[in-house]
């Protein structure tokens, strides 16, 4: 097939030498053709070497890397990467267990498929483009999804509104491209959710937690428990499996907290021990008293770009700061965050300096990051975007 070329600067292919799944638009020299946003282009050094193909977009990111090979893009080819991805869900434990069917099955770059988010909840696949060339594979992406899936596969929903540029204008709208039943149970670790897909954050439910709520689940016996910015309560839940004596659950949003009382609703129906509040978060921290030992602090992404990191910094650090100084001694704090341009080590500085501020003592136990199904490509450790922490306060 005849795509169009683009040129490289000289010497900006190390990069792609390396494997890195991007191209910058400042490293392009030329491009023959004119092609427009989300086509697939030919990608060649400044000596004219066939470097990688990809999807063609408007933006500081020019081009995202399907293949570093010059193959045809075709059925054959989303049908491999699929296949390979499910491969290893399904060595994981994840895929087609009655225990848990709840999983993602392809996570961008760390899938070899820049620009790609599907996760899977028991029959339903809910697919989220991030690009136009995402968008425009769509069709055959669902295609690929049936041919590897087979009959354990009855829905595919697209949820990209939200998540697609805003200036490619493509006037897309959510629904199903395959099947059309709702199915709103969903099983994780033995524990059953509702899902949110039509209207929720995300593709409706935020699959990454897996094994930190599973860690969380064997601090909480006997231990009173505050899940702050709990969106669905997949902490509370959790929490209350493990014995917890009380579990209180917290979100600005109203309908995350009617979600979250269906979910415990349905694993502890009538159990006393929880209670939820639709409430902010800061204001909530400020006026409780020292009633918890174990709290859970996993807010939304407070820096999205670099541009308001500093900002996103001080929000982790007095969030931080307010738990560490109310947590009863010998209390355990769970903490995250979930923005991409705050590293590892910015993160831990903001909780190092929420600790100074509280003067207490405090143990890192465990650092924890991201579940197997959401790998990280090692030529792209912009992939690693969840961090954790779990403090002992004496």
């Amino acid at each position: 097939m005849n795509y169009c070329k683009v040129i490289l600067k000289p010497k900006k292919e190390e990069s792609l030498l390396r494997f890195h799944p991007w191209v910058f638009s400042g490293a392009i020299q030329s491009i023959q053709g004119k092609p427009a946003e989300g086509d697939i282009v030919e990608i060649f050094g400044s000596n004219n070497q066939f470097l990688a193909l990809g999807h063609y977009q408007i933006g500081s990111i020019a081009v995202r890397i399907l293949s570093f090979k010059q193959i045809p893009i075709d059925i054959h080819f989303w049908v491999e990467r699929i296949e390979v991805a499910y491969s290893i869900r399904k060595s994981l434990g994840l895929a087609g267990t009655d225990y848990n069917n709840t999983y993602r099955l392809i996570h961008g770059e760390g899938d070899n498929l820049p620009g790609l988010v599907i996760d899977v909840y028991a029959h339903t696949a809910v697919v989220q483009a991030h690009s136009v060339g995402m968008h425009h594979a769509r069709s055959i992406i669902v295609e690929a999804l049936k041919k590897v899936m087979g009959e354990s596969l009855r829905n595919v929903y697209y949820k990209s509104e939200s998540t697609l540029p805003f200036k490619a204008n493509l006037g897309t709208e959510d629904g199903y491209l395959y099947g059309g039943e709702i199915e709103e149970i969903a099983v994780e670790n033995g524990l059953k959710f509702y899902v949110d897909w039509l209207k929720g954050q995300k593709t409706g439910f935020f699959v990454d937690q897996r094994e930190n709520r599973t860690l969380l689940q064997q601090y909480a016996k006997d231990r009173s428990v505050l899940n702050m910015f709990c969106y669905t309560g997949g902490f509370s839940f959790y929490a209350m499996r493990g014995g917890a004596k009380v579990v209180h659950s917290v979100d600005s949003s109203a309908r995350a907290i009617a979600l979250t009382n269906k979910n415990v609703e349905a694993n502890f129906p009538n159990d006393p021990r929880h209670e939820a509040y639709a409430e902010d978060a800061f204001k909530y921290l400020e006026k409780m008293g020292s009633n918890y030992d174990l709290i859970i602090l996993d807010p939304p992404a407070f820096a999205k770009h670099k541009d308001v990191l500093r900002n996103a910094l001080q929000g982790y650090r007095k969030l931080n700061a307010i738990a560490l100084e109310k947590i009863k001694p010998g209390g355990i704090i769970f903490t995250f965050s979930c923005s991409q341009v705050v590293s590892k080590e910015n993160f831990r500085l903001a909780v190092f300096s929420a600790a100074a501020q509280s003067g207490r003592n405090v143990r890192i136990l465990h650092q924890l990051t991201q579940p197997a199904d959401h790998p990280i490509n090692i030529y792209h450790p912009e992939g690693e975007y969840l961090k954790g922490l779990v403090l002992h306060v004496e």
